[in-house]
Order: structure tokens, then sequence, then C-alpha cells
């Protein structure tokens, strides 16, 4: 007798039965009623079935793969705490390293998964709702997973236990915060651009790789984990966001200015935000794995080279900003150094002075530039640290009206002069750390004119703890501020000397005793 045997579904038959066959075209209402965003950006969209799904997963799969994930990243998390691992890494100042990641970016990592469950409601088409959807909770795991793997940490040391508080008032948490912000408040192919493209493409690679690498390097065996676990995920980004950007391109050739313009603006926002990336790997990280300079010329000048480069069929050209990055990849570690050490008394975590042999490693790593620009200044703070003369600059910074950060980057071309620009929107005027951000600004006024700068609200009186009267006579902007941040005072100054040093050294010597 002849049996009929059900035909096994292919991966593509079966991922398109559980994503896009389940997707219908409303009645009620309108599509474009239904979805309004779709339309907001000038984006023009013919057919979304051409949508291509590299990785075709399913929910079901999905969660197969991550909760595998999940069940070996804790268990090397709880062996990791059970065994005092905090005692294994290289030196107490690999800690401040945690303080400084653990308030910029797990924030982020929740400011991205909602701003992906926001583009998947408003993406018409199966295919990239569910991919958004798909990393929408991504983001949601890497968020607590970071918060878990420094957890640990919080129960031994100081500035650990107010990230979540700071990240929307703390000086220099604002860039981070400003450039999501900045994304989550576009329309939805902006921020595939802005996220998907920029982020995950110019940011992840150095965050999760060299810097990641480096925690293992300096025995931090939690962070190393949860950063290679997270970064299993970011293929799966990158390839969302350069899926989006080759669709849109495919899909009408008026979208080639409009996704042009978001390249060039979310580079280099992108390349902004990495200026403190770079600094924990240069200057952080007690035992070096390798150089900023050397992590962006792997991770972004080449293989951004090999981007654009794949690209160009498109008519996309290289972004107006690419050979400046170039160049600043000689300053951008040791300026951010010398701003934050400038700051003892204004951050959550120690700073310090390079030890000998870590001049010399940036001399080599940095041949063209440290000795003749920087090390002449570390040089002159070493001595008067010696004298007693500790370098503490109280003032109120000037902040980029667009990248938030700090104004102390160089002005292309001359590292002795320091790049300013300036411009004047309805008789205001804004202040700007390069042209490339004042042309952000030029093209977008409206939006960067709401940009929350601590140093202009401070001055203000709009950065008080609850119940200060800011109409007292003896009312003092920004007296309060370690108030205003709730921020632990033994966490901040100069690391030689802290409390986190002594203990760090009294705890290990136990060990080792026992």
């Amino acid at each position: 007798m002849d049996m009929k045997v059900a035909k096994k579904l292919g991966l593509k038959e079966r991922y398109t039965m559980m994503t896009r066959d389940l997707a219908w075209d409303t009645t009620f209402q309108p599509m474009d009623k239904v979805f309004p965003q779709v339309g907001y950006e000038g984006i023009k969209i013919h057919d979304w079935d051409k949508w291509e799904d590299p990785f075709r997963l399913t929910m079901d799969a999905y969660w197969k793969y991550q909760a595998e994930k999940e069940r070996k990243l804790y268990a090397i998390l709880d062996a990791f705490n059970q065994n005092n691992g905090h005692l294994s890494v290289t030196d107490a100042r690999y800690i401040n390293v945690l303080k400084l990641f653990l308030g910029s970016t797990p924030p982020l990592e929740l400011m991205a998964a909602r701003g992906f469950s926001m583009v998947a409601r408003q993406m018409v088409g199966a295919g990239p709702r569910v991919a958004c959807m798909m990393q929408s909770v991504d983001e949601y795991r890497h968020f607590q997973t970071q918060i878990h793997s420094i957890s640990n940490y919080n129960r031994f040391y100081n500035g650990l236990d107010e990230f979540a508080h700071q990240q929307s008032r703390m000086w220099y948490l604002s860039d981070g915060k400003s450039f999501f912000d900045d994304a989550i408040t576009a329309g939805p192919f902006e921020f595939m651009v802005a996220i998907g493209f920029a982020f995950e493409y110019v940011l992840t690679n150095i965050l999760f790789v060299p810097f990641i690498s480096g925690a293992a390097y300096n025995g931090d065996m939690a962070a190393m984990t949860v950063g290679f676990s997270a970064q299993s995920d970011e293929a799966r980004h990158m390839t969302l966001g350069l899926e989006c950007i080759k669709f849109m391109l495919e899909q009408d050739p008026d979208n080639l200015p409009i996704v042009q313009r978001w390249i060039d603006k979310w580079t280099w926002r992108g390349t902004r935000k990495l200026a403190s990336v770079g600094m924990m790997m240069d200057y952080m990280l007690p035992k070096r794995i390798m150089s900023f300079k050397e992590a962006w010329e792997i991770y972004f000048e080449q293989n951004g080279t090999a981007l654009f480069t794949d690209l160009a069929r498109y008519g996309i050209k290289v972004p107006k900003c690419f050979e400046q990055t170039i160049e600043e990849k000689e300053h951008i570690t040791h300026q951010s150094w010398i701003g934050f050490y400038m700051k003892p008394d204004a951050t959550p975590f120690h700073t310090w002075m390079p030890q000998p042999e870590e001049l010399d490693w940036l001399s080599e790593k940095y041949p063209n530039t440290f000795d003749k620009y920087y090390r002449p200044v570390y040089e002159y703070w070493i001595e008067q640290e010696k004298a007693g003369n500790r370098f503490n600059n109280k003032t109120q910074p000037m902040n980029c009206q667009v990248c938030v950060s700090t104004i102390k980057f160089n002005e292309p071309g001359d590292p002795m002069e320091m790049c300013f620009r300036e411009t004047e929107y309805k008789g205001e005027k804004f202040h700007f750390c390069s042209d490339h951000c004042k042309e952000i600004f030029e093209d977008e006024p409206e939006k960067y004119v709401q940009t929350f700068i601590s140093s202009h609200a401070a001055l203000q009186g709009k950065c008080e703890p609850e119940g200060t009267d800011v109409n007292a006579h003896d009312y003092r902007p920004g007296a309060r501020m370690h108030a205003y941040w709730r921020m632990d005072k033994r966490a901040s100054g100069d690391f030689n000397g802290s409390e986190d040093q002594k203990n760090f050294a009294k705890w290990r010597a136990q060990a080792t005793r026992n």
C-alpha cells in the first residue's frame, strides 16, 4: 500500500512559513496609517519581499540557541564569583575600566533594545520586523549579562552602584546618551543606519574584540565571557544593518543621497564615541593587548575600506570624515586621558599617571606623535604629583552641541591647536568640536538646539539634588554636583593611595596566605 509521507520543509521554506507567511495587509485601516513612519524620512520602498534574511532564524531556534549560551555564560560567572575572581585581575587599576564600562555601555544596550522594538513596530515587511525583534531581545540580554558580570565587583569596590542614575546626568556619559537619543528620535530607517551600521560596524568590533580580549589578558574572565557571548550576536547585528542599507539602495535611486548623508553623519558620530573606548585600551588596562591605533587600523580602516568598496556599486562613497579619523587615531586617546586626568573630582573612577614602562609602550605604539606632543605633558605632571601639586581643573568644560564631547580635540593638521567651531541660529551661538559636527547641526538645527549639555545645565541651576533652593541668597550653581550625581567620593581622585588600591592589596595578600 502506498504511504503518504509528509515532506520535511527545508530551512528557507520553514522560515518563510514561520515569519513572512504570518504577515498580512490591513483592511480596517490603510497600511500607511498603521505604519506612519516608513514614509517620514523620504525613503521609498516598493517591494518588502525583496528583503533578504541571511540568518533565517525562527523564534524557536533563536531561544534554543540563546539559552545554550546563557547556560555556559552563567556557569562561568558563578565559578568566577565563588572563587573570588576579582582578586585574579592584574591590578586594582583595572577595576576602573569596569566602572567606566558599566556606566557607559549597559545603558546604551537598553536604549538599543527600546529602539529596535520601535523599529520592529514601524517596519511594514515581516522580514525586517522579525529581525529587529530578535535584535531587540539580544540587546536586552546584553544589558542584563553585562551588569551581572560586573555586579560581583560591586561587593568590594566603590563607584559601581549608581551607574543607572548617573547615565543621564554625568558629563562624560553624555556623548553616548546623545548618540542614542539622536538615533531613537529619528525615523526607523535612519535608526537602522545609526545603530545597525555605525554603532555595530564602527564601535562594537573595537569594544567587544580587542578591548574584551584585554579583559581576558588582565584576568577578568567574567567580562571576557560576557563580551564574547555578546560578540557572537554582533555578527547577526552587523548583517542586519548592512542588509537594511542595501535594501534601501536597491529599492529606489532616490534613496541614495539620503542614505549617503546618514552614513556620513553616523560614521562620524560613532568615531567620536570611540575616544573613551580607545582611552581604556591605551591607558586603563594594566596589561595591554594592542593599542587603539592598531585596533582602528584593523577594524575600521581595513574592514571599513572593504565595506565601502562593496557599497560603491550602489553609488555610496567613503564617508567625508574617513581621512580625518585616520589622522585622529594618533591623538584622541591621549587627549581623552589628559581630559579625564584633569578632572579627578568629577568621575566615579580613579585616574593616574602612566608608569615609566607604560610611557615607553605608548612611545613604541605611537612613534609619530607620543614623544613629540604628549610625553612632555605627562613627565611634567608626574613631577608635579611628586611635589604634591596634583592637577585638578575645577571649571566647567565646553561641550560640542552635537556629539556632546568636551571640546578637546585638535585642529586637523595641527596637533598644537584645539579645534573649535561656532555658528549662530535664531540669535543664539552654538559651539562644536569639528567641521563635521557643525555640518550635522546645520542640517537639522531644530533637533540639536535641544541637546542636553550638563555643563550648561549646571550653570543654569538645573543640575541640583532634590530639595535644593535655587533662589536662596547663598545659592551657588554646581556646588552640590556630587550629590546630584550620587557620586561616591571614595571612587574619585587619584588611584595612588585610594581605598580600592589599599583594599585590593590587603585582600590579595590574605588570599595568598590562605
